[in-house]
């Protein structure tokens, strides 16, 4: 049986552990199969800036450890043996990848920033918003109807 110690943060950063539900351990391990060909592809044709990175179990690999609702994928860069000092890489929709040079507590504060600056109105549809007054967004942003995401932690 599997125990679930994979979450979600603010409904939109998946985190999966080795031995959480086994779809989730699934795509960990098929993300670093996935992404070591698209590195093995980038290398045969001389270009490697999008995939700088080995993937695990090669020395050093990046460890798949979620993603988020954007399509992004997420790893941690073990570059120190301390595992507090691993950095986080982001793997932008094929766009080439982000290290964010902190440890996930960080990473994962500086992402539910993003989040609330991103989309104060959240919870309404954009096309909507062209028929409410701004007043009318902040009666619904003060009676706690709509707003932005609020940090949380939910284990799936």
């Amino acid at each position: 049986m599997d125990i679930g110690l994979d979450g979600g943060i603010s409904g939109e950063l998946a985190v999966f552990h080795p031995r959480g539900p086994r779809p989730l351990l699934e795509r960990m391990l098929g993300n670093h199969r996935l992404f070591a060909e698209r590195r093995k592809r980038a290398l045969s044709m001389g270009g490697f800036e999008h995939v700088p990175y080995a993937f695990h179990p090669e020395p050093g690999g990046l460890i798949s450890w979620g993603y988020d609702h954007s399509g992004d994928e997420h790893f941690f860069l073990p570059c120190d043996p301390d595992p507090d000092r691993w950095k986080v890489v982001t793997m932008a929709h094929g766009e080439g990848c982000e290290t964010f040079d902190g440890p996930f507590s960080g990473f994962a504060l500086m992402f539910v920033r993003r989040l609330l600056d991103v989309d104060r109105y959240h919870g309404i549809e954009p096309e909507a918003l062209e028929f409410l007054e701004p007043e009318d967004l902040d009666e619904l942003v003060a009676a706690g109807e709509i707003g932005p995401v609020q940090p949380s932690f939910e284990p799936f």
